[in-house]
């Protein structure tokens, strides 16, 4: 392989991930070409809900699993389950189930948490970085409890936090209002969680990288990636859709859930699923907000962000195929208005994405087992905003061979 080529990266995918980590090859002097389909930041990473969430939770565990018949028989659960999708997610439910176990959860959590306790400072330093410091809230989140019962159910996540480090203050009575006047009395218990921070906007945020990225010499392809080989000098050459090539020394692989049809391909199948999620970004609220605030109860937030406020969350599982059913954003708001009385639906819109989720909730990042030159950065679930900057700096060491700032062990692709 040519020096020249070997100094060629090709990253493919342009949401937060990818366009973070191309931002930080190109920094390093890589030449990197960014390769997506659509623009930057127009895929999942549009319609995040814009937070910084340091409190890494396993998503399976015994706590979970007394939940999930509750949730599925629910019309208004935080988990929804197309019947027609049941048979196919059924091997990825299994493999969830088994990265419940406790003695597996504990290795769960230390390597969440060895990205987390990362994640805050990387990013404060990739926006610093780009010039975009401002675009970090300094305002916490505000996890809410209606009920004592409620706040009791999550103390397992409270004792999981502590064993960690992190810093929160548990609130009662006024105490919410004066953090959050527009939220209403009858909440029990809040937890202010200081450190998790809000991005002012995450699509502009990925557009900003890109550019960044652009503006240091990186190029971006539209295009739809069929297929990566190598060929005998040791290049790697990605093939797009419309028939053209890419020669690199490096490709990674940062397409979200779409990144498991490449991961078949190369012969290394991951069970990268995706958790459809949906928002409504509301630009006549009514009300101002201070705090992001999350009811865990209930699995979704209320972000102030893009100019308005945000509702989202929760997990829709029917496929990559199956059209948005809108009735799971309105079930959302309303949720939000009981918490916030004073919410007002005006100048609305109604958006649904695909997070890549893996079963035991922490992300790929890794070089393939079965072709040298390529790298995996992906199946981040709901925290791909936060580790956006961490696994920029990780991967961007392990494609130049140098040694990352966490051990990457937990993270293989082999690891299932």
């Amino acid at each position: 392989m040519a020096d020249k080529t070997k100094k060629k990266v090709v990253v493919v995918g342009a949401g937060v991930i990818g366009a973070s980590i191309a931002f930080e090859l190109q920094r390093r002097g890589l030449q990197v070409t960014l390769v997506d389909k659509g623009e930057p930041g127009r895929g999942t990473s549009f319609g995040n809900m814009a937070s910084i969430a340091l409190d890494f939770a396993a998503s399976s565990g015994p706590s979970t699993w007394k939940k999930i018949p509750g949730w599925l028989i629910d019309p208004e659960g935080p988990v929804w389950l197309r019947p027609s999708y049941a048979g196919k997610i059924l091997p990825w439910f299994l493999r969830f189930l088994a990265a419940g176990r406790r003695s597996r959860l504990r290795e769960i959590e230390d390597a969440g948490m060895s990205l987390s306790s990362r994640a805050l400072g990387d990013f404060r330093q990739m926006l610093q970085t780009i010039g975009a410091s401002e675009m970090l809230t300094e305002e916490g989140c505000l996890a809410i409890y209606e009920t004592e019962a409620e706040f009791a159910a999550d103390r397992a996540h409270l004792a999981m936090m502590q064993r960690y480090g992190l810093d929160f203050e548990v609130l009662s009575n006024g105490a919410i209002q004066y953090y959050e006047p527009a939220l209403s009395p009858v909440i029990a218990k809040a937890v202010l969680l200081p450190d998790n921070k809000s991005v002012r906007d995450p699509y502009k945020l990925v557009v900003k990288l890109a550019d960044a990225a652009k503006a240091a010499g990186a190029t971006f392809v539209s295009g739809a990636v069929r297929n990566i080989e190598r060929k005998g000098d040791g290049t790697v050459v990605v093939l797009l859709d419309d028939s053209s090539r890419i020669e690199a020394g490096s490709v990674v692989l940062a397409a979200g859930v779409h990144t498991r049809f490449l991961a078949e391909k190369l012969g290394e199948p991951i069970p990268l699923e995706t958790e459809r999620g949906y928002h409504t970004q509301i630009m006549k609220p009514g009300i101002s907000m201070r705090y992001s605030v999350i009811w865990p109860h209930r699995a979704f937030m209320v972000t102030p962000t893009a100019g308005g406020i945000r509702v989202g969350g929760n997990v829709e599982l029917a496929g990559l195929d199956a059209p948005p059913d809108f009735r799971r954003p309105r079930v959302l708001v309303r949720h939000a208005q009981r918490v916030l009385p004073g919410l007002k639906v005006e100048e609305a819109t109604e958006w649904m994405g695909h997070r890549p989720a893996l079963p035991d909730t922490i992300p790929i990042i890794s070089s393939s087992s079965k072709m040298p030159g390529v790298f995996y950065a992906t199946g981040h679930g709901h925290l791909g905003l936060t580790y956006a900057a961490t696994t920029a700096l990780v991967i961007a060491d392990m494609v130049s061979g140098a040694t990352p700032p966490v051990d990457v062990t937990p993270f293989r692709i082999d690891r299932y």
